[in-house]
């Protein structure tokens, strides 16, 4: 865990955190609106700005104790920035020494094994300069895992990035961080990506942070910030199989199967299935004669009515994961809908992420 309650004044601006703890499994995605402190809490946590008080305890360390605090270059800590912030004079293997140099127990076969596993092996003797902004972020990460970190801080890592790059570097950054046991600090505007990598995500508001919560349970509250962009969202948790037809996979969720178009180029090992709530709709009655490849019965947990008219359904899959749906009061009260009903979801669409 990271455990603390940390303050920092930077002008106008105050961070008084409260008290948090922050488990250090995988990706901690921190997100929140613009302003709200979320680089200022990733730069307390590191120790780069000598202002910062309070208390903060790493899986057991005291980093942060009152005005006394761990110098920075022992918090064994790696960054990633939204710029690559590359040392433009050197090469990429120029790079990629510098860190190894000042790593506590440099490993000279490091470099070569860190290069090949972020597909860098073919690029180390270019000039910086010449690389794309996807490369530029993987000689970045490379980096700053050459610096044998505890902790890894990514500061919109991709935000600059094209979808391209991105979709190449999501599931990257999701592997690594199961591979190393480095625990991730990630923060991002991007519901999408929080979905994509995040095990918890921390939430926060004005300077505070307002709760710290499982991804899973995240995803389970009507009002999570996470709904701002595209109304609820399911993420669902499984592995991609071969379908019924070369054109078609299966995404495997235990006890429930969905069936998709099988994406060009799509990683065998993705784990997660995204669905939108507004393309689920609710039947009370088993549906034929209809295209739409997944048809599931689901039990209603909930039923959550929000001010625009609209009702947010919360329905347990076989299995007990969780299948949000979006429908108007209008047709809850027509189907009578009630809590504990056992009824049909129809899912129009899906998109597997990588």
């Amino acid at each position: 865990m990271i455990e603390g309650h940390l303050r920092l004044q930077r002008g106008r601006f105050v961070l008084d955190t409260g008290s948090f703890a922050i488990p250090t499994d995988g990706v901690t995605a921190l997100f929140g609106p613009s302003g709200c402190g979320k680089s200022t809490l990733l730069r307390a946590i590191a120790g780069l700005d000598p202002a910062t008080t309070g208390r903060l305890r790493f899986r057991g360390e005291v980093w942060q104790d009152g005005r006394r605090a761990l110098p920075v270059a022992r918090r064994d800590i790696g960054f990633v920035f939204q710029d690559a912030a590359l040392f433009p004079h050197l090469s990429v293997r120029g790079n990629l020494l510098y860190a190894l140099r000042r790593a506590p127990r440099a490993n000279p076969d490091a470099l070569a094994r860190v290069a090949q596993r972020v597909a860098l092996a073919d690029l180390l003797d270019r000039d910086v300069s010449t690389l794309s902004g996807g490369q530029r972020q993987r000689v970045a990460i490379a980096r700053a895992l050459l610096m044998q970190p505890r902790l890894l801080c990514m500061d919109e890592p991709l935000s600059a990035l094209d979808w391209r790059a991105k979709a190449e570097l999501l599931p990257l950054i999701d592997a690594l961080a199961d591979e190393t046991g480095v625990a991730v600090l990630y923060i991002t505007h991007a519901p999408v990506e929080v979905e994509r990598l995040a095990r918890h995500v921390l939430f926060m508001e004005d300077g505070r942070v307002v709760a710290v919560q499982a991804l899973e349970a995240a995803l389970r509250r009507p009002d999570s910030p996470l709904f701002a962009q595209e109304g609820p969202v399911t993420v669902l948790q499984g592995r991609l199989m071969p379908g019924p037809d070369p054109s078609l996979a299966c995404f495997d969720c235990g006890e429930t199967r969905f069936t998709l178009l099988h994406p060009p180029g799509a990683q065998r090992s993705a784990t997660r299935l995204r669905i939108l709530a507004r393309d689920v709709a609710l039947a009370t009655a088993e549906p034929v004669g209809l295209s739409m490849l997944n048809q599931l019965p689901v039990r209603i947990a909930a039923l959550h009515p929000h001010d625009d008219g609209r009702v947010t359904v919360r329905c347990t899959l076989p299995g007990d994961q969780t299948l949000l749906a979006s429908i108007t009061r209008h047709s809850q009260q027509m189907l009578g809908l009630e809590t504990g009903q056992t009824v049909w979801a129809l899912v129009k669409s899906v998109a597997l992420m990588d």
